[in-house]
């Protein structure tokens, strides 16, 4: 499974590939479904290239029948080659669909169409005759982002903790124990958590953990109601808690500073 030191590593692969040949028009990166939003979201905060990485999955396998695989590879190579695609940060294409890496989640275990932007919808269609564009992205992206991974080796440890109805806080603690240096919180719509787990949160924010309200709803911003905040936690928007992560361990290689933070998940 596709998690943070491979990350890095593609990163890493990836301007190596854009310093050595400057002709280049775009790189596609073949991903597994499982994990292809999160990569996709890590590369969209920390590349410097000027073209267009676009990743590209399958539902079905390659030896099985109907598989989408071709096809989407197809679609993938004609998106990253197109010259729209500049400045529209990293790209997810799979179904036909172009979207964007931060607003792209995986909604189904077996449809092929399971990936969807469910709050803003995809950026475009990949069709038989054009690429054809619809919006582009508002969010900070590549190339224009102030992260910069190049040369690190590891990222800092965040996990999640989901919130659920009669949840003691008793993960939140154990985060902690393992040496979390942030957590976030899939909390229930639009952003609460339990009683117990806001007594924990306040524990973790206490020992000097960052935290970062997200919910489990995967649609919608965190609602700002303070009174169910723990001290300096800070709203993860409407990105998801694998996404929220993914921010929150990019923003603490460079602050610990809650306001720091907050900026950051204003503007990525």
């Amino acid at each position: 499974m596709i998690g943070p030191a491979e990350w890095l590593e593609i990163a890493a692969k990836i301007h190596e590939l854009a310093d050595s040949d400057p002709k280049i028009a775009g790189i596609v990166v073949t991903h597994g479904t499982a994990t292809l939003e999160e990569t996709a979201y890590f590369l969209n905060l920390t590349l410097k290239i000027p073209f267009p990485v676009v990743l590209v999955g399958a539902q079905r396998p390659a030896t099985g029948l109907s598989t989408d695989a071709g096809m989407n590879l197809v679609n993938a190579i004609r998106t990253a080659k197109d010259p729209a695609s500049r400045g529209r940060g990293v790209l997810a294409v799979l179904n036909d669909e172009i979207h964007f890496a931060r607003d792209v989640t995986k909604t189904s275990t077996l449809r092929l169409q399971t990936f969807r932007s469910r709050d803003f919808g995809m950026l475009g269609h990949a069709d038989f005759d054009k690429i054809a564009y619809y919006r582009m992205p508002e969010r900070r992206r590549a190339p224009d982002t102030e992260f910069d991974v190049r040369g690190v080796t590891e990222l800092p440890r965040v996990d999640i903790s989901l919130s659920y109805a009669g949840a003691d806080g008793t993960v939140i603690d154990a985060l902690v124990a393992a040496g979390a240096k942030g957590i976030v919180v899939g909390a229930m719509p639009p952003g609460y958590t339990t009683a117990a787990e806001h007594e924990a949160l306040c524990r973790a924010a206490q020992a000097g953990v960052a935290l970062v309200q997200s919910t489990r709803a995967g649609s919608g911003r965190v609602g700002d109601v303070p009174s169910k905040r723990a001290p300096g936690a800070v709203l993860a928007d409407n990105l998801t808690p694998q996404k929220a992560r993914i921010l929150l361990m990019l923003g603490l290689t460079a602050t610990q500073k809650s306001s720091e933070l907050q900026r950051m998940f204003d503007e990525y």
